[in-house]
């Protein structure tokens, strides 16, 4: 820093601006008016959404039925439903088994289960939001360090600026800068996979039915997607291994459709087209203490999970609600927005739900890319109880639709 530049004083910074920290940045703007508050928030961005943003990709996600509920409590919802896909129904499937169910809206009274949105689209009407608020948005710029003090942490940035907060949310991903300036321990598990991305043009409507198949090489999940210039598309997820990636990466698009339609089946009708495919490995990582002194980690910065239940996102939204909690009950107390009762707050308030999720995810991938006969037959047995016996639906239809959902019963 030069000796003329001066460090620009905020309340929060914002490290990280795809989903979880954009989303983190307006829910704050709008909680400073409902409180008629002064809050000065910075948010740190590299990129702007489009081609070179890798938090809003080409990719799909699925936001659950409560967390667009929660969306919609915060206002952002209204403002990206046009976006979204609404998942009507979902076919659970073991290729090669008897085991098989449905989750289907209608029988929880609801419009949906979840929204499908393709993260670019949704990335560039987010950053058209944030640019109508009182938010101080840094982009592009990046994170070169962060030192942390008594009474604030010291952001630098790449083009030399130096920012202080009293409150700093690292949002900035699995590979987060502020994790790694804090030396910060990650723990990992390697599940020897390697995710395949595509879009995939279908025949026929996909009528707002999701997939979950598990097979061999593990789980395999088509999610419905908007037309394009009458196709009609789904986001595809494919868990292989690493060998067989590779080989579904560098194919001609027609094998790759073969190979998808053998190992899906016809069940969403016969695959057509398959956009540009991307691949990445498939871990689940964790931080043990997801703080740090006035530091607060959210979404990949804090987790990542498998991609097997879509709970990715759901349980980062739930990471910066609670943030958005903390921050509402320090500003009303008049305590220190960075403080360790801020702090160890937040901490006590994830740790739960954290650890469940983190849990049950881990589990699910065991247990449906296990091929040991007793496991078979266990799982199996238990998708066909949830067909045959439909109360048995609700508590895991309450989990994949996350909380605060107004589900009634099957």
């Amino acid at each position: 820093m030069t000796a003329s530049q001066t460090t620009v004083d905020f309340d929060i910074a914002i490290v990280g601006g795809a989903m979880a920290g954009a989303t983190l940045a307006l829910g704050l703007a709008k909680l400073a008016q409902e409180l008629k508050r002064p809050l000065k928030v910075a948010l740190i961005e590299a990129s702007r959404p489009g081609g070179q943003h890798p938090g809003f990709d080409a990719r799909s996600i699925a936001i659950a039925q409560g967390s667009i509920f929660e969306l919609t409590r915060l206002g952002i919802w209204p403002k990206l439903a046009h976006l979204g896909t609404p998942i009507g129904n979902i076919h659970v499937s073991d290729r090669g088994h008897f085991g098989m169910t449905t989750l289907n809206a209608s029988d929880f009274h609801l419009p949906y289960l979840g929204q499908v949105v393709e993260l670019e689209r949704v990335g560039a009407a987010l950053f058209e939001l944030l640019e109508k608020q009182q938010i101080s948005l840094y982009c592009p710029a990046k994170l070169v360090s962060i030192r942390a003090n008594i009474d604030a942490n010291y952001l630098l940035l790449d083009d030399g600026r130096e920012l202080s907060a009293k409150l700093v949310v690292a949002a900035d991903g699995l590979n987060s800068v502020v994790r790694r300036d804090f030396a910060l321990p990650l723990e990992q598990v390697d599940f020897e996979q390697v995710a395949v991305v595509a879009n995939i043009g279908i025949d026929k409507p996909h009528g707002q039915w999701a997939y979950e198949r598990f097979t061999d090489s593990g789980p395999l999940a088509l999610l419905p997607m908007t037309n394009v210039d009458g196709q009609a598309r789904m986001s595809l997820v494919w868990a292989l291994s690493p060998a067989m990636a590779q080989q579904m990466l560098t194919c001609s698009k027609s094998t790759f459709l073969a190979s998808l339609q053998q190992a899906f089946g016809y069940r969403a009708g016969q695959f057509i087209e398959v956009g540009e495919r991307h691949a990445y490995p498939l871990k689940l990582s964790s931080m043990p203490r997801p703080i740090y002194q006035r530091t607060l980690f959210i979404g990949n910065a804090a987790q990542t999970l498998h991609p097997i239940a879509g709970q990715g996102f759901n349980l980062g939204l739930r990471d910066l609600v609670c943030v958005i909690d903390a921050v509402r009950g320090a500003l009303l107390a008049g305590d220190d927005l960075g403080g360790a009762k801020l702090t160890h707050h937040y901490l006590a308030q994830r740790s739960q739900d954290r650890a469940s999720t983190i849990n049950n995810v881990e589990f699910l991938v065991r247990g449906f890319s296990n091929q040991h006969w007793p496991l078979v037959a266990g799982r199996n047995i238990g998708l066909r109880l949830l067909s045959w016996c439909p109360p048995l639906k609700t508590p895991i239809a309450r989990q994949a639709m996350g909380w605060k959902s107004p589900i009634t019963s099957a």
